[in-house]
């Protein structure tokens, strides 16, 4: 089952960000947490309003925009 309905988007949350439930918790936050070496329970320790499977939303999400074969250009510091 999809959890891409945990994820929302809104113009007046985050500058229209895509974010976790309206939490104002955006996608791209929790990913480079992950990114970083934080484990799911870190996170959730560290902001109690979320859930696992908020997270797994999050990954879902990034693996469907990664999918489009539209891309941008990606230039590493």
């Amino acid at each position: 089952m999809s959890l891409l309905g945990r994820i929302t988007i809104d113009s007046t949350i985050c500058h229209g960000k895509p974010v976790v439930r309206g939490l104002r918790y955006p996608v791209e936050m929790l990913l480079e947490l992950l990114a970083s070496g934080m484990t799911t329970e870190d996170i959730l320790e560290d902001y109690p309003d979320l859930e696992t499977e908020d997270i797994l939303a999050a990954l879902e999400f990034a693996a469907a925009v990664t999918a489009q074969r539209t891309t941008i250009p990606f230039h590493a510091a």
